[in-house]
């Protein structure tokens, strides 16, 4: 338990977090996976050398410090930092490693006249703390996962059942268990884990499911990213027959049941989430409106599929966004970026409606505000970003 001076301590922290979080991350980051090597299938060392990861945790140690007193809230950032964790299989074990490395990176960076023992102690009582509830809830989880019906625990052997290829950047992977035995049940909207050996390293990464997960098979669909090591090892190398190590399913950005209307937005490789998304709903009633954008006609996975959704669910209106026109038959609603105007017209008239929407930084920001203009509550939307697979963050 923190005591009122140790809680009082790593608040008054938040500025130097604030001005130089990211520097100590990124220290923290270099320092812990040059010396335990153990850790390292866990990180992405592309979005490291972005500096994507470095600012994602300096972000969620700043915000564990502001509410150090209300740690409820934190909202669902406890929530995401779990399910990303269970996805990638995150132990026990794991955790003396990143305290002990987080510590010392406080004290090299901020150095002794900052670093006194009393903030080293206090910081050391709030890891320890934070360190005890995610280890809890991801116990509970893992527990909760092996005891389920088809469920496992750690990694299951998969085989890959077929491979299909979606657009000209994006390949459908089928996966079923080796074993013939029953596969864990995913929510729409949830990630799979899986763990690769390449040129003897391992790394995991974490794909969306793009398909319900009720005919005993588990489906990504990998776009193919530049310079990415799993995305064109899984392209180029895993084959019909091959073998794959899996997690089980996780991930809080799920759909939630509603008799409110649907709205569904991607950009990109963002649509794979999407789709089991759509397939659930298209079980009820509900009204849908999916709105997908794409640089153009050759990268839109799904078209087809979506389509002929279309024709025998009276309910599903379907909108395309092409950034530019290369001549790709069928073509686009509209050509060019989404606007305001645009994304207002394909809405519902009525905007008490639950909107989900995925994609790249950028796009993600514009329908947000988009969204926001246009009379959609932000409490009645849910976002996520979608880039590259993405691992602890």
């Amino acid at each position: 338990m923190l005591s009122v001076q140790d809680r009082a301590i790593v608040k008054s922290t938040v500025p130097l977090l604030e001005s130089g979080g990211e520097a100590l991350i990124t220290h923290f980051y270099r320092m812990m996976l040059s010396e335990y090597p153990e850790v390292r299938p866990l990180f992405n060392q592309a979005h490291q050398a972005s500096g994507d990861q470095p600012r994602a945790l300096a972000n969620g140690v700043l915000m564990y410090a502001r509410h150090i007193d209300q740690l409820d809230q934190l909202g669902d950032l406890v929530a995401k930092i779990i399910n990303k964790h269970v996805a990638l299989q995150i132990l026990p074990e794991h955790y003396p490693i990143v305290g002990s490395c987080l510590l010392r990176a406080i004290s090299e960076v901020l150095g002794d006249e900052i670093a006194t023992p009393e903030v080293m102690s206090a910081w050391g009582a709030a890891y320890g703390q934070l360190a005890e509830i995610l280890i809890g809830a991801e116990t509970a989880i893992y527990d909760q996962k092996e005891q389920a019906v088809g469920g496992w625990r750690g990694a299951r052997e998969f085989i890959v059942a077929a491979k299909v290829e979606e657009s000209a950047e994006i390949i459908s992977f089928y996966f079923e268990p080796a074993d013939k035995g029953p596969i864990l049940a995913a929510e729409p909207g949830q990630y799979i884990g899986m763990k690769l050996i390449l040129d003897g390293e391992e790394i995991r990464r974490n794909y969306s499911l793009s398909a319900l997960a009720n005919k005993g098979q588990y489906r990504i669909s990998v776009k193919r990213e530049p310079g990415g090591r799993a995305s064109n090892h899984l392209h180029d190398q895993l084959h019909v027959g091959a073998s794959i190590q899996l997690f089980p399913p996780s991930g809080e950005f799920t759909l939630t049941a509603s008799d409110k209307p649907l709205v569904l937005i991607s950009g990109g490789v963002g649509i794979t989430p999407t789709l089991a998304m759509l397939e659930a709903a298209l079980e009820t009633e509900r009204p849908v409106h999916f709105i997908h954008c794409a640089r153009n006609g050759s990268v839109h996975a799904f078209r087809d599929w979506i389509d002929g959704l279309a024709e025998r669910h009276p309910q599903l209106k379907r909108f395309y966004c092409y950034a530019e026109d290369d001549g790709v038959s069928p073509a686009a609603d509209k050509v060019g970026l989404l606007s305001q105007e645009q994304l207002g017209e394909w809405l519902p008239e009525q905007r008490d409606v639950d909107a989900y929407f995925l994609g790249p930084k950028g796009f993600m920001g514009a329908i947000k505000r988009h969204l926001k203009a246009l009379g959609v509550p932000e409490k009645q939307s849910r976002y996520e970003f979608f880039g590259p697979a993405a691992a602890l963050e």
